[in-house]
């Protein structure tokens, strides 16, 4: 009770932000994503989906099925008056749809069932930023793998435009002929190479060898977590579709592999990078050689990322370049894509438990020598482990790593956080839902809630503990769905109610504003990764000139360490000894 007084105490004085505005929800409305551009806002509902003006919040077209409940939905602009949009229903079908001129086109089916004992379901579907590529995790009969797709964007585009100049009045679809879906490269899970040494000095393989050497052991280690898991089990029964795959589509970096084509094509990705749950690599494949892999022959990747321990969490930075992996034991891995090494490794915590999920932050405030922050390479994220604790990391090559315990393992079940997400428009603010449905923002620097967001006391958010909402970078607004009534109100309603739009625009609180940062054109921090290899060089040498006194500091620093721990061993040994 003490606690639960001093926590409304501390509410009382930080500041609220409220409720902008409010308005009805489709029934059963599952999902939200807005376009880039901040235009339109997408829905998923149990009935199909809709777009909204995200101005008006009035909806501009719909697309309506019996009995198809979409759980997911993503929306990108291919063209300036064409979206694409990537769902994936209830059932684990995955759709590719247009949204043009007010209409709502229905492209592709991704994993379309033609047999009912072989029907695959589809996990998750990510389609790339501009619509050029899309990639969907698939399961089928206790096998798992990966489908990386091609879309035929400027195609669609033409022919959106031509049906429309055809027949303006008419919304279906059913004598369109859309361009096909092409798939570009299926991954599955690596599989132990026949007659490759598991238990051989890495020293006597050659250079070739050494990526199959690392996945097979990589599969060697996985096969006996399951096994070890399968023992702890009630029926010992494992299969494939137990473990899990995370991708990330990768943009041109520098002249290391997946960076050959930046000058021409710098605004497509050209490489997928992917890692599989109870795996230690990092696996990375271009784009540009799946159309050339013959379909019989299962592609190899072209880069291959050793870790130490097991991959838990992932994140890419805005422009691709950094790739961080929460490993076991609280480690921190980034890497740098441009140097083609580890920009650092970093412990967060020993003791607040495994990390489960990370975020870059890109807009950290920086000293007035932004080219000195640029040679320096630092980097900042946000990262939750599982036990509740959020911690700010903030490291890179040339500067010395500090984390930061912004919040300690919550006491509560209701405090812990279901929701971190680092707000883009805001300078190093973040946006914290938690299970007992309070909201705030909270300023990773100064380790200080800034104020709380306050919903009417009549309702609750719906599904604190997987909350659906989306933020809008351009027009600078929180979109969140609010559930029913608060039970514990006095006014109650009449055979129930539907679910409600809280909308929250930060731009017109005084509170926010003057967080409020203009996020740095995508383009241009784009092509500072496009460098030659001579500039890679050339960079990786002021770094490591600038950083001479931090690394004999580093060096210094550890040797101490050793000589205590050497220390502290020696004399654990003698009391044994003498026991």
């Amino acid at each position: 009770m003490e606690a639960s007084c001093k926590t409304e105490t501390f509410r009382e004085k930080t500041p609220a932000v409220e409720l902008s505005g409010v308005t009805q929800l489709p029934q059963s409305t599952n999902c939200l994503a807005c376009s880039e551009d901040g235009r339109y806002l997408s829905l998923g509902h149990s009935q199909g989906l809709a777009v909204w003006c995200a101005s008006s919040l009035v909806c501009v077209a719909e697309w309506l099925q019996d009995r198809v409940e979409i759980a997911s939905i993503q929306m990108t602009r291919m063209a300036e008056a064409a979206y694409l949009l990537g769902a994936v229903d209830d059932m684990g079908v995955a759709r590719v749809f247009a949204y043009h001129c007010e209409g709502i086109h229905l492209l592709s089916v991704i994993n379309m069932m033609e047999n009912i004992n072989k029907r695959s379901i589809c996990s998750t579907f990510e389609v790339s930023d501009g619509g050029d590529y899309g990639a969907a995790s698939i399961s089928c009969n206790g096998s798992l793998w990966l489908e990386v797709y091609h879309f035929p964007s400027g195609a669609w585009v033409k022919e959106l435009e031509m049906a429309q100049k055809q027949d303006p009045n008419s919304s279906g679809d059913e004598d369109v002929k859309w361009s096909p879906v092409a798939v570009v490269i299926k991954i599955k899970p690596a599989k132990s190479p026949a007659g490759v040494p598991l238990d051989g000095p890495l020293d006597v393989l050659q250079v070739t060898d050494f990526l199959t050497h690392c996945l097979a052991l990589d599969v060697d280690t996985s096969s006996c977590q399951r096994v070890e898991h399968a023992s702890n089990t009630d029926a010992g029964k494992t299969n494939a579709s137990q473990r899990r795959c995370t991708h990330h589509f990768l943009l041109p970096c520098g002249q290391f592999p997946g960076g050959r084509k930046a000058k021409s094509q710098s605004g497509l990705p050209v490489a997928v990078c992917v890692w599989w749950s109870g795996s230690r690599n990092l696996l990375q494949y271009l784009l540009d050689k799946g159309s050339k892999n013959k379909p019989d022959v299962e592609p190899m990747p072209d880069v291959l990322w050793p870790n130490a321990k097991e991959i838990l969490c992932s994140a890419v930075s805005r422009c691709t370049r950094y790739i961080a992996l929460g490993l076991d034991d609280g480690l921190l891995c980034v890497w740098d894509r441009q140097a083609g090494s580890p920009l650092s490794v970093v412990s967060v915590s020993g003791t607040d438990g495994a990390l489960f999920r990370m975020q870059f932050v890109d807009y950290w405030p920086v000293s007035a020598d932004d080219s000195q922050t640029f040679t320096r390479a630092e980097v900042h994220l946000l990262v939750l482990c599982r036990s509740g604790a959020i911690h700010a990391v903030t490291t890179g090559r040339g500067t010395p790593s500090c984390t930061m315990q912004l919040t300690e393992r919550p006491k509560h079940s209701g405090d812990l956080p279901t929701v971190t997400a680092s707000v883009p428009f805001l300078q190093s603010l973040s946006l914290v839902v938690q299970r007992n449905g309070k909201m705030f923002l909270q300023d990773a620097i100064n380790k200080t809630t800034v104020c709380f967001l306050i919903p009417p006391t009549t309702h609750l958010i719906a599904s604190p503990c997987n909350p659906v909402y989306a933020l809008n970078t351009k027009q600078q607004t929180l979109f969140i769905k609010a559930g029913d009534q608060d039970p514990s109100c006095s006014a109650s309603s009449k055979g129930g109610s539907q679910s409600q739009l809280f909308i929250f625009r930060f731009g017109e609180s005084d509170i926010v504003k003057q967080h409020i940062v203009s996020p740095p054109d995508s383009q241009q921090q784009q092509e500072s990764c496009c460098v030659t290899l001579e500039e890679s060089c050339d960079l990786y040498l002021q770094q490591r000139a600038r950083s001479v006194d931090e690394r004999n500091k580093a060096i210094t620093q550890t040797w101490k360490q050793l000589q205590e721990t050497a220390v502290m061993l020696q004399q654990k040994h003698s009391r044994a000894a003498a026991s």
